[in-house]
């Protein structure tokens, strides 16, 4: 490898870190709390705080150094992130799919929500995956019930807003019920999102904010996309009967303190001054074939003749074909390397997951050069066969082109590099 190429390589990973530096979600709080300190409370009042999902143990610790003594705290997050926190009670959840220890979880909120007075503030640290790790069925329903629902809906094509609208029907946390639960109490949220374009509905299902819609629209839903005879006896009945009067949503102050956007432009800024930087899109979504075209495009309609940082940010998704290992980053850079002969000029491309992690794998993605697909090929590797296989995880370890930087403790979706220099 030339130094040049080893510069460039040090550069994309630099710029990586820095994405993921800005989604430490311990420092956006606290960046959040010193340009909009919390108000005093009124006499008697007392601070609760709640965090909930993969990132809540950092967003725990660093707001217990600012708020000191609550009357309660209690996180909630994922088995491989738990760890005590002195002065606070941790509790885990299941992850994607939400099982008993969930519901624990959700109960132990809505206790939590319940037990708050007027004078009271319910200070909420959300992040991705909360909706799995702290759930709560509606009255009149069982976790069995939202979980066959669930199944429907993964297999009916129904877009994600729409799935997400008949979800908040059959919570008691989801859609504001987290507000509803603490009402009349103060609810102040802190939101680091891993939703492409920070929909704060959609982020853990909205605890906080006013659900998509109402009973009737869940139903209508479900009609429409046949599955209404599908459902659970129990879960038609819910749907069927008319919210109960005065159940509107409390408002709350939501602020979002990480997003993939925040994390793109912290990329940007720290790129070189002397280079062209360009954020071409947060919204790189879609099957990775259809990502890595939107890239090349982009790599193609940009200056050949000064150093040029391309950044991507978004979350694709990944065609299962084959029974290799893999994830959607290391797939798509991948593709890239075996796209990299129409690419001229000394380059590197990055794919990451902020979260350090890339599907099944010990990986975040991958960081490739011109050199990538023929080192797989020295190696004794087929590449192409392995990425028919979605085997991307192997090709990029043939080619020594995997990144690996650990778990990151955030999750801002992904981020994609691409740094050329002349020549």
């Amino acid at each position: 490898m030339t130094d040049a190429q080893d510069r460039l390589e040090q550069t994309a990973k630099a710029l990586f870190q820095c994405a993921v530096d800005r989604a430490d979600p311990a420092r956006g709080l606290r960046a959040a709390l010193a340009d909009a300190p919390l108000p005093p409370l009124p006499a008697g009042g007392r601070n609760f705080i709640l965090a909930a999902g993969k990132a809540a143990v950092p967003m725990m610790r660093a707001a217990l150094e600012l708020i000191p003594d609550p009357a309660q705290a209690l996180v909630i997050t994922n088995p491989e992130n738990k760890t005590d926190i002195p002065g606070a009670e941790v509790l885990c959840g299941a992850h994607p799919v939400p099982d008993e220890t969930s519901e624990t979880a959700g109960r132990a909120a809505l206790a939590m929500a319940a037990g708050m007075s007027q004078n009271d503030r319910l200070i909420a640290l959300i992040s991705g995956g909360g909706s799995a790790l702290m759930a709560a069925p509606a009255a009149g329903l069982t976790l069995a019930d939202k979980a066959a629902v669930n199944r429907l809906l993964l297999a009916s094509g129904l877009e994600i807003t729409q799935m997400n609208l008949i979800r908040q029907q059959l919570s008691a946390l989801k859609g504001g019920g987290l507000l509803r639960a603490a009402a009349p109490a103060e609810v102040r949220a802190f939101i680091l999102s891993d939703v492409i374009g920070d929909d704060l509905r959609a982020i853990a299902s909205g605890p906080t904010v006013s659900a998509i819609g109402t009973r009737a629209d869940a139903r209508s839903a479900l009609i429409s996309a046949g599955l209404w005879d599908a459902a659970p006896a129990a879960v038609r009945a819910h749907l069927d009967t008319p919210e109960p009067g005065g159940t509107g949503t409390p408002g709350a102050t939501n602020t979002l303190i990480g997003s993939n956007r925040h994390s793109l432009e912290a990329m940007r800024d720290a790129a070189p001054s002397s280079w062209q930087v360009q954020i071409v899109t947060d919204r790189l979504t879609g099957d990775v074939q259809d990502a890595a075209n939107e890239i090349l495009k982009a790599i193609q309609r940009a200056p050949q003749d000064r150093p040029v940082a391309l950044l991507f940010g978004g979350e694709t998704t990944v065609r299962i074909q084959g029974s290799g290992l893999g994830g959607r980053n290391q797939e798509l850079a991948l593709r890239i390397a075996r796209d990299g002969h129409l690419i001229p000029g000394r380059w590197v491309f990055l794919s990451g997951g902020t979260d350090g992690r890339d599907g099944p794998t010990e990986a975040a993605g991958g960081l490739v050069s011109p050199a990538t697909w023929d080192a797989i090929l020295k190696a004794g590797r087929d590449p192409e066969a392995l990425l028919a296989n979605n085997d991307s995880n192997a090709a990029l370890a043939a080619g020594g082109a995997l990144l690996n930087t650990g778990g990151t403790g955030t999750n801002v979706a992904d981020v994609q590099v691409f740094l050329r220099l002349p020549g």
